[in-house]
């Protein structure tokens, strides 16, 4: 259920690009994740950080975007939010705790270097996401970023999930038959 509430300012914003316009898409999404985060924190009576940063991001570039009816601001925000995700998950296996393993850990047991490889790899798809945004945002028409700001980085982010799933699998203590 969760997931599904994260995705609805998302479907949002692009039903009414379609619909509508950049401008009208992005006020939408702008209201859709404050009772996104809203709903979330009636729901689970917890709001995750990442969570409160994507509503300030947002707000301040959607509003941006709106005020100044300039889209490169909207389009902005998507590399940001990349940025930061890539730079927490740095910082963390920098400062010895990735980040990944104190999200996952208490469902799952790995050896810490395997934390350690899930924690980089992520952070570089999260590089290569915000890298790719710039080219699609800047170099191509606003259509193929927002069909990529939608399905690409949706599917690039599923696929890239099933991978790492996968690979913690593969890396998963097994069991004996004397457990």
């Amino acid at each position: 259920m969760k997931q599904l509430i994260d995705f609805i300012p998302l479907i949002i914003f692009f039903v009414l690009y379609k619909t509508h316009d950049i401008f009208v898409a992005t006020g939408a999404l702008i209201a859709a994740t404050v009772v996104q985060v809203g709903v979330t924190w009636f729901l689970y009576k917890k709001v995750e950080k990442m969570q409160l940063a994507t509503l300030a991001m947002v707000t301040v570039f959607g509003g941006l975007t709106i005020y100044l009816h300039d889209d490169n601001f909207i389009k902005w925000k998507v590399t940001i939010i990349y940025a930061l995700f890539a730079i927490s998950l740095l910082v963390s296996q920098y400062l010895g705790k990735p980040l990944i393993k104190s999200m996952l850990s208490h469902e799952i047991q790995l050896p810490e270097r395997v934390w350690q490889r899930i924690n980089v790899a992520w952070s570089l798809f999260f590089i290569v996401c915000a890298c790719v945004n710039v080219y699609i945002a800047f170099r191509l028409p606003l259509d193929v970023w927002v069909n990529f700001k939608v399905f690409g980085l949706l599917i690039g982010t599923l696929i890239f999930t099933l991978a790492t799933g996968g690979y913690i699998y593969h890396h998963m203590p097994k069991e004996t038959d004397s457990e």
